[in-house]
């Protein structure tokens, strides 16, 4: 099987693993980068993605984990993304597409994604 992940290039502090799209997107918020319409936009994708996938436990406790779509279902999810991926663009906050078929051991999985665990930026 294979997955794929959009990750930046600073690393997140509890994982020390690079970034996924929504905290880069959620820094840019943060940061008071984007527009309130850009604010308003990202924030209804987020919430998309919350209404529509499952939120892994081990995402919702904090623990070292990193999230991969699977590919067979990324299209939808890569939609959804591309305003998002589009800000990013906008705002030159660099990010990666990454493929890959060797993910390591995962700790959650649905129909859309997995969890893997992560120590010392590896995924174990």
């Amino acid at each position: 099987m294979k997955y794929m992940r959009i990750q930046g290039r600073e690393e997140s502090y509890i994982t020390k693993y690079p970034k996924g799209i929504f905290s880069l997107c959620w820094n840019l918020i943060r940061d008071d980068i984007l527009t309130s319409e850009e604010k308003e936009l990202f924030i209804s994708i987020d919430n998309w993605f919350k209404d529509n996938l499952p939120e892994p436990e081990p995402c919702v406790n904090h623990e070292k984990v990193i999230t991969f779509f699977k590919c067979e279902s990324t299209q939808e999810m890569y939609e959804k993304l591309k305003p998002a991926i589009a800000l990013l663009d906008k705002y030159n906050k660099p990010y990666d597409v990454v493929y890959t078929n060797f993910i390591g051991e995962i700790v959650y999985e649905d129909k859309w994604q997995v969890a893997v665990r992560v120590e010392n930026r590896e995924m174990v």
